[in-house]
């Protein structure tokens, strides 16, 4: 084990977090480039895009639970969660070789209509993705004890995150979006391949234990209201991620598609910009005083507020990356505070299974928006309503996180 590991250190932090880097930089890229990519190099349509974007919350369901359990019972290359993090991260790059060339495999193979490509590849990416975001999650409460060390361990995994999706779209900005891809592709090698040989996993995990029936009873209650919390969340956020391109594009008029680009990975930059500075500067601190479930519900009812005033506000390029600042304070909570809250009330030797049935709090309202809303969507007058079901979504989290969940006392 290396000192920096024994000493808990700021670098072995920094460390720890590279792999879930990888895999939220590989996010960004999709989040980025998909739906770009698919409406205007291969001109599919609104409810095709969405259709597309099902595969990421099946592959979820699938890849999660399963890599969660195997990575549980399973011990190779020196690791329970190394072989998984290698695994994704080479898949994961694979996928995003083959991104700008679905047309050419599609004519390689006779097919006319695109549709059978990109969703075999969008579901070997997000697959690959979600096979490996469990484990590098996991691993983070595998190597850290209870309590202020795993939030800071979440909160600088989101730091490290944050910057690096950031970069994501300055990169899709500066140099476009296929170079943005060929970048995601090193970055999800180097970053999941070299960390993982540097961390020593622990070769048990010792059990939560309960001292009553009464105490194992009411951490079961506060998973289901933690994950029925965050599945409100996600079905707000993920709402944005997959159509904010066609509500800009209906709102604002524009028609020129690589000033639509510009202009999502402006959005997407403010909102990541603001969710990777705030959860160690601003976040920790506050947890510290008035506990993380009430700072995430706090976080969370400001992005509510912030859906709504989308539609009110943002009629104009600055006046939607004003907004998106605002939403990123939510979502600085989102991507860090919801991980820790969950594993205090799970047990170490369990950690994959459970942070995968968590998963199911985020792939399910994904594929309600991409197999529900893309119908609901096309055939609307007005597309105000994509964030109205975000801010209302986003209200109900606030609520839940507010009143029905509550911080673990460790020690």
């Amino acid at each position: 084990m290396a000192n920096l590991q024994k000493k808990i250190s700021l670098p072995f932090y920094m460390l720890l977090s590279l792999p879930s880097t990888a895999m939220g930089f590989g996010l960004s890229v999709q989040i980025s480039a998909l739906s770009w990519i698919l409406s205007t190099k291969y001109h599919l349509a609104i409810d095709e895009v969405g259709f597309v974007w099902l595969a990421g919350p099946l592959a979820g369901i699938v890849g999660q639970l399963l890599a969660g359990i195997i990575s549980d019972k399973i011990w190779f290359l020196g690791g329970r969660r190394r072989p998984l993090i290698i695994i994704g991260g080479i898949v994961a790059a694979g996928m995003l070789f083959l991104l700008p060339r679905l047309d050419l495999i599609s004519t390689a193979l006779g097919m006319e209509d695109i549709m059978f490509v990109a969703l075999t590849v969008a579901l070997g990416l997000d697959l690959a993705i979600n096979i490996g975001f469990n484990p590098t999650r996991s691993i983070i409460a595998d190597v850290t004890p209870e309590g202020e060390a795993r939030t800071k361990g979440y909160t600088i995994m989101q730091t490290v995150s944050g910057f690096f999706g950031v970069s994501a779209y300055f990169i899709a900005l500066v140099w476009g979006k296929e170079n943005l891809i060929y970048i995601g592709m090193a970055v999800m090698l180097a970053f999941n391949l070299l960390p993982v040989f540097f961390i020593a996993e622990p070769r048990s995990l010792a059990p939560v234990e309960t001292k009553t029936a009464s105490e194992g009873t009411t951490n079961f209650k506060q998973l289901i209201f933690i994950y029925l919390a965050n599945a409100f969340t996600w079905l707000g956020v993920q709402t944005m991620f997959v159509y904010l391109y066609a509500y800009l594009k209906g709102r604002m008029g524009i028609q020129n598609e690589q000033e639509m680009g510009q202009i999502i990975d402006v959005s997407f930059l403010i909102l990541n910009t603001v969710g990777f500075i705030l959860p160690a500067l601003a976040l920790a601190p506050l947890t510290k005083r008035v506990g993380r479930t009430r700072v995430h519900a706090i976080a969370i009812g400001i992005m509510s507020l912030s859906y709504f005033s989308i539609l009110g506000l943002a009629s104009s390029p600055l006046t939607m990356y004003i907004v998106m600042a605002l939403l990123g304070i939510g979502w600085a909570a989102v991507v860090s505070l919801p991980f820790a809250i969950a594993s205090e009330y799970v047990s170490a030797d369990k950690m994959g299974l459970y942070m995968g049935i968590f998963n199911l709090s985020v792939v399910i309202p994904q594929l309600v928006v991409s197999g529900i809303f893309g119908k609901i969507f096309k055939g609307a007058a007005n597309l105000d309503i994509i964030f109205v079901i975000c801010g209302v979504s986003l209200g109900i989290s606030a609520l839940l996180w507010g009143f029905a969940v509550k911080d673990k006392k460790v020690g």
